[in-house]
């Protein structure tokens, strides 16, 4: 039997994830320091979070140099906008449905 939360993917139960995707829906990219500064989490945590939706494909990472500086970019691929687009319509039915 199919249920409500059927539609509530797994990948954005964690926080971190679920803001990283909420911050990078409405940006086209954000580096890595950026990310760190707006969750408030640190390397390490933020760095297993991105791999974690990065290996679902959900998130893209961009390298380049700025100068002779590292930048790592990261940005939302379109499997990634749909899926976190459908787990938010699947919160707003559940919402709804308690009303």
């Amino acid at each position: 039997m199919k249920t409500i939360i059927d539609g509530l993917h797994k990948a954005f139960e964690s926080r971190v994830r679920l803001g990283i995707m909420s911050i990078l829906a409405v940006n086209a990219s954000l580096d890595f320091n950026a990310l760190k500064e707006y969750l408030g989490v640190t390397d390490g945590n933020l760095a297993s979070h991105l791999r974690a939706l990065e290996k679902e494909k959900f998130i893209q990472v961009q390298k380049s140099f700025i100068g002779r500086k590292p930048n790592t970019r990261y940005f939302i691929t379109k499997v990634g906008k749909k899926a976190f687009d459908d787990h938010l319509a699947t919160l707003e039915k559940l919402i709804e449905s308690q009303k």
